[in-house]
């Protein structure tokens, strides 16, 4: 069953789909969200700098993807990891594998990841005073990426149905041409550590610390459903997924510790001086 044509529809089902996930999460009017975040980059330093240092970490997978292409003799990783964890992916696809799961899963791989991270932003930047889990937010997913990078440049590992012969790559059967429209965006050997696992479990820990719980409850839901997802497309090995875990945990953490820190500008050259506030907290209050 085809579901997505090109990467307008994807995108199309994205917008929708943070829509809806805003609306549901914040409990609020998506557009009157939206024009709080134009409102929040335009007229708050703070916000917008974290904003935009979000968006430049995630331009630096492109710019990864670029440097890849330059180097040479680089070996992969994916048979080493088949020794360790043998058939585990082949054995679970060939389990679950089911013609109306695999629009369902690559729906989820391909939309909802992205829409969970955009949601997360609007409903943060609505829901959390002081904004503190906005900033923990762009902490955290920042850590995952800086941190993930040099694996994929020196570490690479391919896809579980690249080196697998027993694996398919069930998203061709929902994103036909996904290799043309959307490998792009991710490299066919950046496989561990995974960050549709290390990024979909931030959001959840996140999700959980702020005290929303029908957000906590979702993401929670979505993040079992994306490592699910990772192996059922034959996409992701084990290993990756627990390298995702580790990551996760580890960014998460330090983003909220981070978020704790009041950024303040001080002196004649406005240096910029961290003041920690000596308040600490365990969870966001909400609204």
């Amino acid at each position: 069953m085809t579901l997505f044509d090109n990467m307008t529809t994807v995108a199309l089902y994205t917008t929708l789909t943070v829509i809806i996930l805003i609306w549901y999460g914040a409990a609020a009017n998506p557009f009157k969200i939206g024009g709080l975040f134009v409102k929040e980059n335009l007229f708050n330093r703070k916000y917008n700098a974290h904003f935009v240092a979000l968006i430049l970490i995630l331009f630096c997978n492109k710019i990864e993807l670029s440097i890849e292409k330059t180097m040479t003799n680089k070996h992969d990783f994916a048979g080493f990891f088949q020794s360790i964890e043998g058939s585990f992916v082949a054995n679970l696809q060939h389990t679950f594998e089911n013609a109306w799961l695999t629009p369902i899963l690559a729906f989820v791989y391909v939309v909802v990841f992205q829409a969970m991270l955009i949601a997360s932003v609007g409903i943060y930047t609505y829901r959390s005073p002081n904004k503190k889990m906005f900033y923990a937010t762009c902490y955290a997913v920042m850590l995952n990426y800086a941190i993930a990078i040099p694996f994929y440049l020196f570490f690479p590992v391919s896809e579980v149905w690249y080196h697998d012969p027993n694996v398919s790559f069930l998203m061709l059967n929902a994103f036909p041409d996904f290799e043309h429209q959307y490998r792009a965006l991710s490299g066919l050997n950046n496989c561990f550590p995974s960050l549709h696992t290390s990024i979909s479990v931030t959001l959840a820990i996140l999700a959980v610390r702020s005290g929303i719980k029908r957000w906590a409850w979702f993401c929670c839901i979505c993040a079992g459903v994306v490592i699910f997802a990772i192996f059922y497309l034959g996409i992701h090995w084990l290993i990756d997924m627990c390298g995702g875990l580790v990551l996760a945990t580890f960014a998460s953490t330090v983003g909220v510790r981070m978020s704790r820190i009041n950024w303040t500008l001080r002196g004649r050259r406005g240096s910029i001086v961290p003041q920690t506030s000596p308040v600490s907290y365990l969870r966001e209050d909400v609204k």
